[in-house]
């Protein structure tokens, strides 16, 4: 919007021309949701609280939780989608129909959280949207997105599944390419929702995903780095970098916010758009097992909860105290911040050997 607005003005005013650099707008979108979410944090916690938009703690989860947490405001995810998606409208180039996918597919995510948060709260429990309910809606959303880059972008790549540390492994997925992509948009929305069970465990390391993403983004979309990379150039991808920015701006604002003790949390308004974003993102700059190595930690805590599920069904004992794994280290006796700091090293860590694929083919 703004950079369209900016850039017709570069014949009369030369100085413009620095608004055509992909770098210089990334920063922008990083300080321009950083500050929307500032501006506007205060305030709508202020009106969430006096409105009691507080969701419900789980009762078969730990007892500090129950006391300590009951009332603090949910549905922070809206802030943070305020952020991104105003600072992608400004910087970003609304003719990149990769921009719109993702616009898209952030709000309807957004919305289908924002109705499972609304039930939760409604009804004062931690049910909200039956799973198979938000199955569903997830599978729409993710199949109306691959209609999008199918049949409206001239991604002549997007059936490849590129594996890291081989430069010349690609397996051409054919039709196969749809269920694997609705696989990684799901897996990763719901991943991401499953981590964001304590204050600020999940910002962050969506964060440093982000952050991740908005070099590879760069260096995909940019000829001379792609080259030198032996990765795949994919005409266009670098504008998803100002996406990408727009979400490390918000999540390091909200952050102010969610860290220990939690002013307010993310909800299934921000968990779910967020990692459902984070996919597309991947798959369309076709670094799908880099993502799941970089969100190392939503892969865990995915794993955990499955393997507890399937330990008890077959068996009837449970592998983990509780699930996911994160609430099995507070029922040891770890202290809430002891756990969100740690993994936050451990996806700092995961972060430095996702983006280390990038050279090591």
């Amino acid at each position: 919007m703004l950079f369209g607005f900016l850039t017709s003005f570069i014949e009369q005013y030369s100085f413009l021309n620095v608004f055509k650099y992909l770098t210089f707008r990334t920063g922008l979108s990083v300080i321009t949701s950083l500050i929307i979410v500032f501006i506007i944090g205060g305030p709508l916690i202020k009106v969430f609280s006096e409105n009691m938009i507080s969701g419900p703690i789980r009762q078969d989860g730990p007892i500090d939780h129950i006391i300590k947490k009951s009332g603090t405001p949910t549905m922070g995810g809206v802030i943070i989608i305020i952020g991104m998606l105003s600072s992608t409208l400004l910087w970003a180039d609304l003719k990149n129909i990769y921009v719109w996918t993702l616009i898209f597919v952030s709000l309807s995510l957004s919305l289908l959280g924002f109705a499972d948060d609304l039930l939760k709260i409604k009804f004062k429990n931690s049910r909200g949207l039956s799973s198979k309910l938000k199955f569903l809606g997830q599978l729409i959303i993710g199949i109306i997105t691959l209609y999008m880059l199918i049949n409206f972008s001239d991604h002549e790549y997007l059936n490849n599944l590129y594996f890291p540390f081989f430069k010349n492994l690609i397996w051409q997925m054919g039709l196969f390419f749809i269920p694997f992509a609705l696989f990684v948009i799901i897996g990763s929305s719901n991943a991401v929702n499953l981590t964001d069970g304590l204050d600020g465990l999940a910002t962050v390391p969506v964060m440093l995903v982000a952050l991740s993403f908005t070099l590879i983004c760069y260096i995909v979309g940019n000829t001379i780095f792609s080259e030198y990379l032996q990765l795949q150039y994919i005409p266009d991808v670098g504008e998803l970098s100002i996406f990408c920015g727009s979400i490390v701006g918000s999540c390091l604002g909200f952050l102010w916010y969610n860290a220990p003790p939690a002013k307010i949390f993310m909800g299934d308004t921000g968990s779910l758009s967020l990692g459902g974003s984070l996919a597309v993102v991947a798959i369309i700059v076709k670094h799908e097992i880099v993502l799941a190595i970089i969100g190392g930690l939503f892969v865990l805590e995915t794993v955990s909860v499955i393997i507890q599920v399937i330990s008890f069904k077959l068996t009837g004992k449970r592998i983990f105290k509780m699930a996911p794994i994160h609430h099995h280290f507070e029922q040891k006796g770890w202290a809430e911040s002891t756990i969100v700091i740690r993994f936050w090293i451990i996806a700092i860590i995961l972060a430095l050997v996702g983006l280390a694929t990038l050279k090591l083919r």
